[in-house]
């Protein structure tokens, strides 16, 4: 019988030999009674509970309480050089008299409480000896035939221990979750509760347990300076949201603290200290290159805009910076404005702004694809090392093409090839909790990393990403924190402190933009400032996405009605929309100014297409790439540039392949079909060749006739002097627009000279509403095709005043009662808005049941049960963008060649007989993956994957091999594949 676990404290908790009877602890003083054994001759169960097995800590065991220490060394370092001070100050104001460094240092170090159980301890044999022999017992059978998984049971047990120590119901409520979902999922109470059938004993029955739990927490506690665990107590709670990432910053912690190369085991009791933990912590930290970003920011200068970007601001991103600075919280900002306006430098300029008005330390620039990123991580580069020179190296490029961006690769070096296989330290292998940090096993960096070029390499890893200081990345990564999903705490705590900038919002559909809401529920309740970027938002959207922020920032499930509605519609365009809550009201600005240019007078042209017409018989080719072949003889005679938008790839290898036999090597062709080393090296030159003019650049071609899908629909800076399109909603068609005589001092040949847009890809009809292919239908659907048709017959021959006409013709589509179609659509235009409706409510509830909160809940207060009915098992960044877009799901490839004797990359590399990789060759081959159409999806799942030689490698073992033969092609299913040199993927078989 253990009488007085005081009798254990038996630590040295500084620099000092375990025998002094004296032993400090900061401020705080503890007094050993013996060495090795209370008065009562018990062991210590200090000396012998592990929290880390010898297997998983270097060589030799790690002691729980050490474990512990580390963790909160470690928090101590990321309140010190991590946290923004937005964040800091939430967690100084929950925190009582201690402060939030101390409490935020005793919540991380507090995670692995329930592996004081038998449930856990038993799992090591060596370790167990151990416990067993220190009279810590339990029944075998009951330990072996149950299940209670040591984050789980820390939180029930820490429950249990808040209670008894006097802390409020309310603290204990949102405390307990932070260690039950520390390894990536919120249980319910229940669920974290000892399963009854056990009858107590994975706990541990009698004193004993018990008491060792107590001593743990209570020597840990005045370990970091409290005078016991009431002393701990917070003053009040934070918001959920608050709580989210506070709980990310946890696993954080733990991750880095669970690490062997840098924290070995410590299996002696009398090596046991506060101040070694620190030591380690501080090696760790200094090794692994970690820090934050920029600190607390100074509010800009008046000539920030020259400073940044060398040019005086333009009117509309003058009124962006005035907006910002007139906010008196934290907000949501709006900015709609034209193609080429400068929508993005007036945001980052504007997140400097919100940044030092309210503690924010870095920025997530958010882009609709991973196209758009790569030149958007070479902007905010250049920006923030205008900020500070040290500031270049820690931004991130977070999508799953990133080797592939040259500028990315030549930061990185080799370092990324194994950056989810470091920084292991997983636990044990407990009841299916195989992988709880998100990583697999690897070798440690060998030195510090002060002078990385790209950000620590810790961060690169599985699910961190969005930890860096500053982040450009997809879209998806923003919605990947709104899902329901395992380590989304990790996430959300990428997104603390930072501010956030979405471009091209308007490109979320109706699916995606249930979880854009949802992400801006949760960082408005966070007051996380977001700046919203778009050329062609609906004005529906634009109120959804305000009322969403609101609601999360007033902790409502809904808007209130009267706050949206107290929000007057922009009147002019460019505009910038503003609005934030405070304690008692809701602020709100709207501005608007004229663009730093006229209206350009965009002549629209129709072309009609026959619809499933036949090809030509001479030459195979089809009407409509006949029609437009003979256009563009024409109109670039004298030479020019022109771009040719196609709303399928099959569409767009067509035409090139017509037109190509005209015009030779004048002809480029862009789309979603190529592979990435193709995709990117084009991509780059059509961005040299028409993008803003450069003194020291190549200079414009002559003549350049550029093919292209939608991936040449937004943030991609090019200038056409004449656009021919396939036909597409109003917002689409107009960012297409954009695309045409963008720039200025560009001189175009006298056929050119004057903006124009032909339109095609359906025909118009008289009497009778309009055909349009199949294909168009199924990507856009009929409604809006049908409305934005009716706009565009209306106006041939006529001019659009853009950008001014924008956000009228915008608001004509979208805005059922803005425009009438003509009378003999209105009958199908009544039943395609029928079905279109049908079917985006079908859509927006189908997003549901994965969104991080679930109808009805965003007013609760802890984050207990956060995950019920979620997904409990980690997800690819594949299966995470199947979460987060509805369409039809696509798998990638990478290509490779097969003869008698080995395998070869598409480049012709030679790999090994089972397709081996050497680093060399590493980049030749991932440069042949492609991205199958999606009715190749289920046979490429069921048939292909890696070969034989990637299984061990780190980023080959998750990539399907397609084998090519000696002729270039390959059966999948029914499909026949081959890899054109200028067509790229072409797929012939069953449509």
């Amino acid at each position: 019988m253990i009488n007085d676990a005081r009798a254990w404290y038996l630590c040295r908790w500084s620099a000092q030999p375990i025998g002094r009877t004296v032993l400090s602890v900061g401020s705080a003083t503890l007094r050993a009674v013996s060495t090795e054994r209370s008065t009562t001759s018990a062991p210590n169960p200090l000396a012998v509970l592990w929290g880390k097995s010898a297997g998983q800590a270097g060589g030799r065991s790690n002691l729980l309480l050490q474990h512990l220490l580390d963790t909160a060394a470690v928090a101590e370092l990321i309140w010190d050089h991590y946290l923004a001070p937005s964040v800091r100050r939430v967690l100084d104001g929950v925190a009582g008299k201690c402060g939030g460094r101390q409490l935020f240092a005793w919540l991380c170090g507090i995670h692995d409480f329930g592996k004081a159980t038998p449930a856990f301890q038993h799992m090591d044999a060596a370790g167990a000896a151990r416990v067993l022999g220190a009279g810590l017992t339990w029944d075998q059978r009951v330990v072996a035939r149950h299940r209670w998984r040591h984050d789980r049971a820390g939180g029930a047990l820490m429950r249990r221990s808040l209670a008894e120590a006097g802390w409020a119901e309310d603290n204990i409520d949102w405390v307990w979750p932070l260690i039950a979902g520390h390894h990536g999922l919120f249980p319910t109470l229940g669920h974290a509760e000892e399963p009854p059938r056990a009858q107590g004993r994975l706990s541990g029955r009698g004193l004993g347990w018990d008491a060792a739990r107590r001593a743990l927490i209570d020597v840990f506690t005045r370990a970091l300076g409290f005078e016991g665990i009431a002393e701990v107590e917070p003053v009040g709670s934070p918001s959920r949201a608050v709580q989210l990432q506070l709980s990310g910053f946890v696993v954080m912690a733990d991750w880095i603290a669970s690490d062997q190369h840098h924290f070995e085991g410590v299996d002696e009791f009398e090596r046991v200290s506060l101040q070694g933990a620190r030591d380690r912590a501080g090696e760790a930290w200094q090794r692994l290159g970690l820090r934050g970003g920029w600190g607390q920011l100074d509010e800009p200068a008046v000539s920030v805009f020259e400073q940044r970007f060398g040019d005086d601001p333009r009117p509309s991103q003058s009124m962006v910076v005035d907006v910002v600075s007139r906010m008196k919280a934290p907000g949501l900002v709006v900015v709609e404005a034209p193609m080429g306006e400068g929508k993005t430098k007036a945001a980052l300029v504007a997140a400097e702004f919100l940044a030092a008005r309210w503690g924010m330390d870095g920025v997530f620039v958010g882009m609709p694809t991973q196209a758009t990123c790569d030149p958007m991580f070479t902007n905010v580069r250049s920006w923030v090392e205008t900020i500070s020179p040290s500031l270049a190296s820690q931004v991130a490029l977070l999508h799953g093409k990133r080797m592939f961006n040259k500028q990315w690769q030549g930061l990185l070096g080799d370092d990324e090839t194994a950056a989810d296989d470091r920084y292991t330290g997983i636990a044990e292998d407990e009841f299916g909790l195989d992988d709880p940090y998100g990583v697999s096993g690897g070798s440690c960096c060998p030195e510090a990393a002060a002078e990385r070029r790209a950000p620590a390499e810790w961060f690169l890893g599985a699910k961190r990403g969005l930890l860096s200081p500053f982040v450009v990345g997809t879209i998806d990564q923003l919605l990947f924190a709104a899902t329901r999903t395992k380590h989304v705490m990790l996430r959300m705590a990428g997104l603390a402190g930072k501010v956030v900038v979405l471009d091209e919002v308007h490109a979320a559909d109706v699916y995606m933009s249930q979880f854009l809401a949802e992400g801006l529920r949760w960082l408005g309740q966070a007051r996380v400032p977001v700046v919203l970027l778009s050329a062609t938002l609906p004005a529906a959207q634009r109120r959804e996405l305000v009322a969403a922020y609101l609601a999360g920032a007033g902790h409502h499930e809904d808007s209130d009605a009267s706050e949206s509605t107290a929000i007057p519609e922009p009147t002019g365009y460019p505009n910038v929309t503003a609005v934030w809550r405070t304690e008692t009201s809701v602020g709100r600005l709207v501005e608007n100014c004229d663009s730093w240019r006229g209206d350009l007078q965009v002549e629209v042209e129709v072309l009609p297409e026959p619809i499933n017409a036949a090809a030509l018989p001479d030459d195979g080719m089809s009407t409509g790439d006949a029609q437009v072949l003979s256009l563009l003889r024409n109109q670039l005679a004298e030479g020019g540039c022109a771009l040719v938008i196609r709303n399928t790839v099959l569409r767009a290898q067509d035409t090139f392949e017509a037109l190509h036999g005209v015009f030779g090597d004048d002809v480029r062709l862009l789309h979603g079909r190529l592979n990435a080393s193709d995709r990117a090296d084009r991509t780059e030159e059509c961005l040299r060749a028409l993008g803003p003019p450069q003194s020291d650049g190549p200079g414009r071609p002559a003549r350049r006739i550029l093919v292209a899908t939608q991936l040449a629909e937004q943030s991609f800076d090019v200038d056409a002097d004449l656009l021919v399109t396939d036909l597409a909603p109003i917002d689409l068609l107009l960012q297409r627009i954009g695309r045409t005589h963008r720039h200025v001092g560009v001189r175009r040949p006298r056929p050119v000279v004057e903006p124009r847009v032909v339109i095609t890809g359906f025909r118009p009809e008289d009497d009778a509403p309009p055909e349009f292919p199949a294909a168009a239908e199924a990507i856009y659907g009929r409604y809006l095709l049908l409305r934005t048709a009716a706009l565009v017959c209306a106006a041939a021959g006529e001019r659009w005043s853009i950008p001014g006409q924008v956000p009228q013709l915008v608001a004509d589509v979208y805005g059922r009662e803005r425009y009438s179609v003509p009378a003999s659509w209105a009958e199908a235009e009544r039943q395609a808005r029928t079905d279109w409706e049908t079917r985006q409510r079908a859509r927006a509830e189908s997003a549901e049941p994965f969104l991080l909160a679930r109808a009805g809940e965003h007013t609760r207060r802890t984050l207990e049960g956060l995950h019920r009915g979620g997904m409990s098992e980690g997800l690819s960044e594949e299966r995470h963008q199947a979460v987060v877009r509805d369409g039809d799901r696509s798998v990638e490839v990478v290509l490779v060649r097969r003869d008698d004797r080995a395998y070869r990359a598409l480049s012709g590399r030679s790999l090994g007989t089972q397709g081996e990789a050497s680093r060399d060759v590493l980049e030749d081959v991932l440069g042949g993956t492609v991205r199958l159409p999606a009715k190749l999806t289920e046979a490429a799942e069921v048939d292909l994957g890696p070969l034989g030689g990637w299984r061990d490698h780190p980023w080959l073992r998750y990539s399907r091999a397609l084998p090519l033969d000696a002729s270039g092609a390959a059966r999948l299913g029914e499909h026949t594949l081959r890899y054109d040199p200028s067509l790229g993927l072409v797929v012939t078989g069953p449509r």
